[in-house]
């Protein structure tokens, strides 16, 4: 495996060489319903989420909100938050419409609920931030349930870093962002 350091954060070249594009009618929303974990949570996030309105878990189907209810929205793990998961598969703020699970809580940002949008794990997914040598650490998850994104990215030409661009320009900034497509556009040619 091979680095690069963009700034102070270290990036998998995997992640600059990457196509990619959700396809949402292939894989259904998956990626809120597979892992062992649910999503990683910033403690902020884990905050906002111990306090989310009422609004919002009405928007929730009947047996989240009960499991919500019951058991919370967030867990400690090994000393990291997540949001909670119903019977260790889909994340509690999920749920199904016309065989796609979706997020409510992108769902209700998108509508002017709340003023934060899904986690940013969620929004950086397949890319995910680790820690190394006390750096954040960009890691590129190449999960089966991502294959249609992966084809459908290489057909439409969508690097990863540039389907994701929103996502890091709020974690880092748009100068770091910028940094990185470059060196992205600058190793895809060499």
């Amino acid at each position: 495996m091979s680095l690069v350091s963009i700034g102070r954060v270290l990036v998998e070249k995997e992640v600059l060489q990457a196509f990619f594009s959700c396809d949402l009618h292939q894989c259904k929303g998956s990626c809120c319903v597979e892992g062992e974990l649910g999503a990683p949570l910033h403690p902020h996030e884990a905050l906002r989420l111990e306090q989310i309105s009422e609004e919002v878990v009405r928007m929730l189907p009947e047996k989240n909100i009960r499991y919500l209810r019951r058991h919370g929205s967030v867990e400690v793990y090994q000393g990291s938050h997540y949001t909670k998961t119903i019977e260790n598969r889909e994340c509690v703020f999920s749920c199904i419409e016309n065989g796609i699970t979706w997020c409510v809580l992108e769902n209700a940002f998108r509508q002017g609920l709340i003023e934060f949008d899904k986690p940013i794990s969620c929004r950086l997914f397949p890319i995910r931030v680790r820690k190394k040598y006390g750096l954040d650490y960009l890691v590129y998850e190449k999960l089966p349930m991502c294959s249609f994104a992966r084809r459908k990215g290489r057909e439409c030409g969508i690097k990863l870093v540039d389907y994701l661009s929103r996502g890091l320009v709020e974690l880092y900034g748009d100068d770091w962002t910028g940094g990185l497509k470059t060196f992205a556009d600058s190793s895809s040619d060499s």
